[in-house]
């Protein structure tokens, strides 16, 4: 053994870190692919930032581009299908409001609020399904399903919401969405701001889509699906 380290420059000790050092990296690379793959079985084309963020939820403290390399090199990445439906129209006149929810710690139900639209699609076309989620508890507080992306959706889900919410537990509470023109309408906004719900938006170019939102959205596309 000594003459083989030798001959590749390595003291014995040095051979014994760098093998325990790559043993140890092949089991922290193992269970993060058991991760992704436990996520992928109720998700299956949930995409790198996601499940980064994902595993940020479970403790798991693992670098964006490290994720990244670890799905490319077991061709784990997903590739992103071509047909979709556009559900965010940011290029408008609209007020557009600051991002309230960085470094923001949650403890309780009605802290936050995230809202979303997704679409399902339906024969050749498309349903939109707008979603208010509870971020503490995953629960589905408002939603509304519509033939377009018309404000009345988002309002609609929004006003289901407010049914189920005393007045004083929405003292404090963050309403937060992308910067579509639902939830920069007049409409939208009035209501927010009625009920005392402080409003916050992504910034642009923000990567940040609730991965608990997602979840929710999947689990019901997959359910209208087989319907």
């Amino acid at each position: 053994m000594d003459t083989l380290c030798g001959l590749f420059g390595y003291t014995r000790q040095a051979y014994y870190k760098q093998l325990n050092k790559n043993a140890r990296k092949a089991l922290d690379e193992g269970f993060i692919i058991s991760q992704v793959r436990l996520i992928r079985k109720d998700m299956p084309r949930l995409g790198c930032k996601k499940i980064h963020h994902l595993l940020k939820e479970k403790g798991i403290d693992i670098g964006r581009d490290i994720l990244y390399d670890i799905l490319r090199n077991n061709r784990m990445l997903i590739k992103r299908k071509k047909k979709y439906a556009v559900t965010t129209n940011s290029k408008h006149w609209m007020k557009k409001y600051p991002n309230l929810i960085r470094g923001f710690n949650f403890s309780d139900p009605n802290q936050l609020w995230v809202s979303d639209i997704t679409y399902i699609p339906i024969n050749n076309s498309f349903v939109y399904l707008s979603l208010i989620t509870d971020v503490y508890s995953h629960l589905i507080v408002g939603y509304r399903l519509s033939l377009t992306l018309e404000r009345d959706g988002a309002v609609g889900a929004l006003k289901i919401a407010l049914e189920h919410i005393p007045e004083e537990d929405r003292i404090g509470l963050i309403h937060h969405s992308d910067r579509g023109v639902q939830y920069c309408s007049h409409e939208y906004v009035r209501l927010l701001k009625e009920n005392s719900i402080r409003i916050s938006l992504t910034e642009n170019g923000d990567p940040y889509q609730n991965a608990v939102a997602e979840r929710i959205k999947w689990y019901l596309k997959r359910r209208m699906a087989g319907s």
